[in-house]
């Protein structure tokens, strides 16, 4: 068993290397490297084994409407020996599957994204040689050179660096460039955003140099670890997953019951087993929802294009219905709820404020001062943002280091040309920025505000570090004054103020140097004492325009917003007062010593959790999902990625999204906008409702089908088979499934986003509900039965078949005008509003009018053309079910107009 790892950020340069037995210039031999590939294998992510293609296929044979469909087809073919009514039943079930299989997720598909992550190249120090090899080779030990530009090619720790910044906002969720330095970092625990002695595989390198030691490979890196937790989640069943599987169970064990029953009274009244046989199979492809999975797949289906259509893209079907039972939305910071773009906001120099309008690196927007203050040239105070730095913004976009780049846009949004301003004072010499002493300075020849010829240093670095070095101070005037107690303390002062909204500050500062004894070749760092200040920017990376507004609206419909980031407290803090998150901020530490107990009474307090790990996220949706909460998280780094896949509806940043978030996550967003996610709550809830009304509609109709088929054999009718198979299957596949798909895309209620979201054990159909559809399928039942026995001693079997066909799908057309509401009546404007609803009803008239008087299908199905009085009857029938309906809200109707006389004084 192989011991423990070390935490290398907490070893020194010298343990480090120890523990991995190698000498940094010469690096690992050739042997060694064999013996530690073979100890710990190629470089790369494990992917998970996958299903073979007939197993997936077969398992969708599991499923108990399957199995009844697929015995029902066998019997077909023998002993009835019925060709065409088994193949079709058989081919149903093969449809079935396919669309099974069209749900499905590829399991390994995050995974694969990760591999598909990997660096190709690194140059590493072998038997005393630099060498350029594949990623995949490098070992634990392996020295590796590292410098901007790179992806890190494995998780190590760091040798040397100069000026190293890497971007880790994949991983950590930090908004910034991380400063590297090889110094140790005190403390085993620290948080995997403060290790910064540390790099990992598959984060940026965005500015500087370093060579590091491998400490970790493959599945082992901290990458490594997050595909190991994706491999152990499994895909999260939706509420409509759970509660469909639930409602055929129960339709299943209802019709078995019907079934078994209906076969007893047949055989004990001597019928043949041939007769009885077809009996059976007639009544159990009418008493499964054979057309379930199709409608609620088409369904789903528009629902998705609707919700493309709003810049979201649900990659499985069954999640479209989620969003709509959404109670708690876990949004990572950076990227979602904010810009990922590093922007001014404010400009201080003594004595003067100015806000910074315009966000990201777009150079729209002004440098703007209070009433009362007079104007000042603001060029001495910008020439230092557009020449301390290397980053460069074009149309937009951003080439550097992202606080570069916001220093960049702001001296643009005070009308100073930074490429034209760079080429006039080319740069004779820099000051590389190093964590050690957290400033850059760069040196140009240019005249002083006397004229004279001076080599000018221009120093931009953190305020502390700046301020320790200053003499003097550049007065509102322009003019240079000593810097005394006061000026000191004012300067502190604006500093905290600027860090108490929650903004990164970065102060400037400049010197001047004789052009005569200027040594470009010299220390110049120990030269930059007798700073004179110059000014601080505050800089955020600011929220989306959009997202303050989706948040009020998700708290108006019962949505519990909460941020997760890496980023430090106080500016997730700051963040989310700007955005109306409400509740107490944490730490992930503090997270993570909460107890479950403790958290599932103190979670709904949390509103902010700062400094998380991929644990975190996934233990918080667990938390809520104990709860009895539905949980939507979103993000777009590697980190957000196990979270995405556990929690009930995973949604990725499309634009700024890893592969892997998008991989792991049921929903990716074209346009990276927190108000998508709204916008798609929104339909998920209308779509809901639609399934909802479907399901009302399929119970009754089933229930009316059994109630036809025992009725049929208690009463002997129609010798027990009221309908044939093939017709049965043309009732599910025509009226059933015209009417199912126009209530499936009905128009949405106009409060659908006023209401709280449902319970997640909110039963599809409650008890009373069951029951009136029950009494509903007993009355078309009972109406269809009549049809049929004074058909059956009027006119012979064939036309009471006919008849009976003809009336049942009537039955079926006006039963799903009556559930589109609980009490409006179906004479009123609502009812005939819909397009979409009035075109599948008519489609449907079309279906039962040609069942009739088609001749192939007259062939196909025994039936026969009927004459006016004969159509007239089983209208007649069918508005059966529209009395009772009626006759019910109208009882509704009067109540809740009771209730609201009572209510009002």
């Amino acid at each position: 068993m192989e011991a423990e790892a070390p935490p290398f950020h907490a070893l020194s340069v010298e343990d480090a290397l120890a523990v991995e037995h190698v000498e940094p210039r010469a690096g690992l031999p050739a042997e060694e490297v064999s013996a530690r590939r073979a100890a710990y294998g190629p470089n790369r992510m494990v992917e998970t084994r996958k299903e073979p293609w007939w197993r997936a296929f077969a398992r969708q044979y599991a499923d108990p409407m399957q199995i009844v469909l697929l015995c029902a087809g066998i019997g077909c073919l023998y002993p009835l020996r019925q060709l065409g009514t088994g193949l079709l039943l058989l081919l149903l079930t093969l449809l079935n599957a396919v669309l099974g299989l069209r749900q499905e997720g590829k399991a390994a598909a995050a995974v694969s994204a990760l591999q598909q992550m990997m660096i190709v190249r690194a140059r590493v120090r072998r038997d005393g040689q630099l060498a350029e090899l594949a990623a995949e080779e490098l070992v634990p030990g392996d020295v590796v050179l590292i410098e901007a530009g790179d992806l890190v090619p494995a998780d190590g720790r760091l040798v040397r660096s100069a000026g190293l910044e890497v971007d880790e906002s994949a991983l950590t969720g930090e908004s910034l460039p991380v400063a590297k330095d090889a110094e140790t970092v005190a403390g085993a625990e620290a948080a995997l955003g403060d290790r910064v002695d540390m790099v990992y595989m598959n984060t940026n390198v965005t500015r500087g140099t370093g060579e590091f030691v491998v400490t970790a490979t493959g599945m082992a890196t901290e990458v490594g670890h997050i595909s190991g937790m994706l491999q152990a989640e499994r895909d999260t069943e939706t509420p409509l997953t759970r509660q469909l599987a639930r409602l055929t169970n129960q339709i299943l064990i209802v019709a078995g019951v019907a079934l078994a029953l209906s076969i007893g009274l047949n055989l004990s009244r001597g019928n043949s087993f041939n007769a009885v046989f077809l009996a059976a199979v007639a009544f159990a492809v009418s008493a499964i929802p054979t057309g379930l999975p199709a409608v609620v797949t088409t369904i789903l289906s528009m629902g998705t294009q609707l919700l493309a259509r709003s810049n979201a893209i649900v990659k499985r079907l069954r999640s479209t219905e989620t969003l709509g039972s959404t109670s708690a939305v876990n949004s990572d910071k950076t990227g979602t709820l904010t810009l990922n773009q590093m922007t001014a906001v404010e400009l201080t120099i003594p004595g003067r404020r100015y806000v910074v309008t315009g966000s990201g690196y777009r150079t729209d927007g002004d440098i703007r001062h209070a009433a009362g203050q007079p104007d000042i040239p603001l060029e001495p105070f910008l020439l230092p943002l557009a020449l301390a730095g290397d980053a460069v913004v074009r149309d937009g976009e951003l080439i550097g280091d992202p606080t570069e780049g916001a220093l960049v846009v702001l001296a643009e949004k005070g009308h100073l040309d930074v490429v034209s301003t760079r080429q006039r004072y080319p740069r004779l010499a820099e000051v590389p920025f190093d964590a050690a002493y957290k400033l850059m300075a760069t040196f140009h020849r240019m005249t002083d505000d006397a004229g004279n010829d001076v080599v000018r240093a221009y120093v931009k670095g953190a305020p502390d570090q700046l301020l320790a070095r200053a003499a003097a101070v550049v007065s509102p005037g322009v003019a240079t004054t000593l810097l005394d107690d006061g000026l000191r303390e004012r300067y502190l002062a604006e500093n905290e103020r600027l860090a108490a909204q929650g903004l990164r500050v970065m102060a400037t500062a400049r010197k001047d140097f004789a052009p005569a004894t200027f040594d470009p070749q010299a220390a110049l760092l120990d030269s930059l004492d007798g700073l004179t200040l110059l000014a601080l920017v505050g800089i955020v990376d600011p929220p989306r325009p959009q997202a303050k507004a989706a948040i009020a609206t998700a708290k108006a419909a019962g949505l519990r917003v909460r941020m997760i980031t890496g980023d430090h407290a106080g500016t997730a803090s700051a963040i989310a007062a700007q955005l109306g998150i409400d509740g107490r901020v944490i730490t992930g530490a503090e997270f993570a010593a909460m107890s479950d107990e403790q958290l599932l009474r103190d979670v709904g307090d949390i509103g902010v959790i700062a400094r998380v790990t991929p644990e975190h996220k996934v233990r918080l949706v667990d938390i809520l999902q104990r709860q009895g909460q539905i949980v939507a998280m979103t993000g777009d780094g590697v980190n957000d990625a196990p979270a995405l896949k556990r929690a009930d509806i995973g949604i990725a940043m499309g634009i700024t999204g890893t592969e892997v978030s998008k991989e792991a996550a049921a929903m990716i967003l074209t346009d990276d906008d927190f108000a998508t996610i709204v916008k798609a709550v929104e339909i998920g809830r209308a779509l809901y409702d639609n399934l909802k009304r479907y399901v009302f509609f399929q119970m009754g109709a089933l229930v009316g089908f059994i109630a036809t088929f025992l009725g049929a054999s208690i009463f002997n009718i129609a010798t027990g088979v009221p309908f044939l198979p093939l017709q049965t299957l043309w009732v599910n596949f025509t009226t059933q499934v015209f009417q199912a798909i126009g209530l499936g895309s009905g128009k949405q209620d106009a409060d659908i986003m006023r209401r709280p979201p449902r319970r997640a054990d909110e039963p599809l159909l409650p008890t009373r509900t069951l029951l009136w559809l029950a009494f509903l399928g007993l009355v078309m039942g009972a109406a269809t039965l009549a049809v049929i026995a004074w058909a059956g001693n009027t006119h012979g079997m064939d036309v009471a078949r006919t008849m009976g066909l003809a009336t049942f799908s009537i039955l079926n057309l006006f039963l799903s005008f009556t559930v589109r509401s609980d009490v409006r009546s179906v004479f009123t404007i609502e009812t005939f509003d819909d397009h979409r609803f009035l075109v599948a009803s008519g489609m449907s008239v079309i279906a039962i009018i040609v069942a009739t008087e088609l001749g192939l299908l007259q062939r196909l199905l025994h039936t026969v053309s009927l004459d006016l009085t004969q159509w007239i009857v089983c209208i007649a029938a069918g508005l059966s079910i529209i009395v009772v309906t009626e006759l019910r809200k109208l009882v509704l109707r009067h109540r809740s107009a009771t209730a609201g006389q009572e209510e009002r004084p």
